[in-house]
């Protein structure tokens, strides 16, 4: 959502607070290759593309009437883009040569970013504002008034220059509200998370909110810039001042430049601050807690790699690439399957686990957006069968305090948003446990991190890999602190302020919680929403949210996760196991805990053979191709209660999989991907019925519980 005086300059504003890598509404994608049968094909259909296909076509000579007749969007609107664009025509008329003051203040009033206005001129961004700045010609502040309350927010404006002030005194008089005295606290700037989207969700949010606290609890001035409606953040009450603004270098050095703060906090909001911070700094903001040369140095595969080669710390395989032919090259030496993924992503965006040469030239022809020089792909060995774990640590730049190692339920390759987590671990050992504490506190060490670092680790043939690190807040903040009773986001601002409270934080002096109790985090889907899509996960994030089961016993903890994200296990009935070969190494434990607790096994041809080879009964049912009553049969005439299918290799199959899937979502019955999840689940139905009347606790109860270890 965006805030401003007119239409025109509010578009603008909403269009560059999208986070899609668009300053303004030209130059998107191929639109403005598009021959116009095409554009009049795209524009018909309401979608998230829309406007910009609008803006190419008004472009291509389309008229305002015709695009009325094929869109019904409002004349008035569609007028007020053609003025944009005639705007826009006009300014890039001065390519190279750069534009008159008048003309800059007519752009600025319409609202084009500094970037966009760069981007027509074929000029730095910075040249475009050290002119703004010469000239005088900067943005005002307007307030939104919240009703019955004294207080207020702010949005930028460049449509009330010489009678914005008056108009704000004369707003504030009506209300009865007095302007707030000059405080003499230090001000502190936190930046949001931005919009929601999968990979950076109210996690982050979350973050914001507690340091907002805790820096007024520290006695500073705390300043919030986000532009989403929806967070606790952009609540008016969250913090000291919020400004509803895009999260972009101008916008937020327009904020730094009226506040005059002492630094600013980017580590909480996720990858959207992080985007930002380098050229934030050498703008000349401090930036408070870790560098933002540290967060590059994390995501330089080379320079991280040679960091933990010095520390004799190990990692899969690795390299970087800018093209094809590197790529392949490096995926060769390495050895397939390799995992690739583009740099400075969240959620796991464009990863994918790539099995051979052709399959990596189409990677990178669907993804090229994402690569260039200063952003390479990143390819790693990929570990099968590894378990996933991780860790949410502490720092100040000497000393880590790692609190608890979550362990996913899934095997390393689905992404660790996607996949659902166990605190604290069952299956890592204590020497296991105590070398990633160990590697946690060398690595923050060696890098310096100050505030809160995330680090994944894969465990493979019993040895210790690290995957990643990330020298920021995670997404699993709020899951750690809530079960270990910990807040990590008040522990971390205080750890990153304390230079300028001058009362530091003793990491070694905090012991490691005891928890006799177990927390499970489940992803939740949204595949009940795409009922074409597979619902296989992958490394790619696709979950739009999460929840946390509690619980005396593991499997009971599973068992209300999933029914906290409406997948509610059936605790009696058929369940159908259909396995690919290479899967079936842990089947047997699978069957067996079903078999065990009542559970009428079906399966296909192939494990249902494999079944009755190791003694484990099953009634065998057709697949779609082998004819009538088949699976999907089955599933429509609700005689399966639970569904069990790991994908295969093979096309047919494939095809075939994917449905089974995709017909258990369109028919609310239970499904599993993984068989480490299945495990999870049999034990989870085993414990609920051993303990169908377990007693709830509160959340403080199990805290209490805690304590008293």
């Amino acid at each position: 959502m965006s805030i401003g005086r007119t239409f025109k300059e509010t578009f603008q504003k909403a269009v560059r607070s999208l986070e899609a890598g668009r300053s303004g509404l030209g130059f998107v994608k191929n639109f403005a290759e598009m021959d116009i049968k095409e554009m009049y094909q795209k524009m018909a259909v309401p979608n998230s593309e829309r406007f910009f296909i609008i803006y190419e076509a008004i472009r291509k000579g389309v008229t305002v009437d015709q695009i009325y007749d094929i869109t019904k969007i409002k004349k008035h609107y569609l007028s007020q883009m053609k003025e944009l664009l005639d705007l826009e025509i006009e300014i890039a008329s001065f390519k190279g040569k750069g534009i008159s003051d008048e003309l800059l203040v007519k752009a600025k009033k319409d609202g084009f970013a500094d970037k966009y206005i760069a981007q027509l001129l074929e000029m730095p961004e910075e040249t475009v504002r050290q002119q703004r700045s010469k000239a005088g010609i900067r943005e005002e502040w307007d307030i939104v008034p919240v009703a019955n309350v004294d207080t207020e927010y702010f949005y930028s404006t460049y449509n009330g220059i010489s009678k914005l002030n008056s108009e704000v005194k004369a707003s504030r008089e009506k209300r009865g509200v007095k302007p707030k005295e000059k405080s003499n606290r230090k001000k502190v700037i936190v930046l949001g998370g931005g919009p929601n989207r999968i990979g950076q969700g109210i996690e982050f949010d979350y973050c914001c909110v507690h340091t907002a606290f805790t820096l007024r609890e520290l006695g500073f001035e705390t300043i919030l810039i986000n532009c989403n409606p929806e967070t606790v953040s952009t609540d008016y009450d969250t913090s000291d001042r919020l400004y509803f603004e895009p999260l972009t270098v101008e916008d937020v050095l327009a904020i730094c430049h009226y506040e005059q703060p002492l630094g600013i906090i980017v580590q909480f909001g996720g990858q959207t601050p992080l985007n930002i911070a380098m050229e934030l700094k050498k703008a000349g903001v401090p930036i408070l807690g870790t560098t933002p040369e540290v967060i590059a140095l994390a995501e330089d595969r080379d320079l991280f790699r040679k960091m933990m080669e010095k520390m004799n710390i190990p990692m899969p395989e690795s390299a970087m690439a800018r093209n094809y032919e590197e790529a392949a090259k490096a995926a060769n030496n390495i050895g397939y399957p390799v995992m690739v993924r583009p740099s400075f992503v969240l959620g796991g965006r464009a990863m994918e686990v790539v099995y051979e040469d052709e399959q990596l030239k189409k990677y990178i022809q669907v993804n090229a957006q994402y690569i260039s020089n200063d952003a390479p792909i990143l390819i790693d060995r990929f570990l099968d069968n590894a378990l996933e774990c991780e860790a949410d640590a502490l720092a100040d730049g000497k000393n880590a305090f790692v609190p608890a190692i979550m362990e996913h339920i899934e095997y390393a390759g689905i992404h660790s948003g996607d996949s659902a987590c166990v605190l604290p671990s069952i299956n890592i050992t204590p020497e296991q446990t105590e070398t990633i504490r160990e590697y946690t506190r060398k690595i923050s060490a060696e890098l310096g991190v100050v505030g809160l670092m995330n680090i994944q680790y894969a465990i493979h043939r019993d040895k210790v890999y690290v995957l990643e690190a990330n020298p920021r807040a995670s997404r699993t903040v709020p899951l750690v602190s809530k079960v270990c009773n910990l807040n990590m986001a008040n522990i971390a601002v205080k750890l990153i302020m304390a230079a300028h409270t001058g009362t530091p934080v003793d990491l070694t002096s905090m012991k490691t919680p005891v928890i006799p109790y177990y927390g499970v985090k489940e992803a939740v889907l949204p595949f009940n929403m795409f009922p074409e899509i597979d619902p296989v996960l992958g490394p790619e994030m696709k979950s739009t949210g999460e929840v946390l089961g509690l619980s005396d016993s593991f499997g009971l903890a599973f068992y209300k996760a999933l029914e906290g994200a409406k997948s509610i296990l059936p605790l009696s009935g058929s369940v159908l196991i259909s396995v690919a070969k290479k899967d079936r190494q842990g089947l047997l434990e699978v069957a067996k805990e079903l078999e065990r607790i009542g559970f009428k096994i079906v399966a296909t041809k192939g494990t249902h053979a494999y079944l009755a080879e190791n003694g484990i009964k099953s009634v065998e049912i057709n697949k779609i191709y082998e004819g009538r009553p088949n699976i999907t049969d089955a599933i429509t005439n609700k005689e399966l209660h639970m569904v069990i299918n790991t994908p295969s290799g093979s096309k047919q199959a494939a095809k075939d999989d994917s449905y089974i899937r995709k017909s258990a979502i369109k028919h609310g019955i239970p499904y599993m991907t993984t068989l480490t999840a299945a495990l999870a689940g049999a034990k989870g139905i085993a414990e609920k019925l051993k303990n169908p009347d377990a007693k709830i606790y509160s959340l403080q109860e199990y805290h209490q519980k805690s304590k008293e270890q």
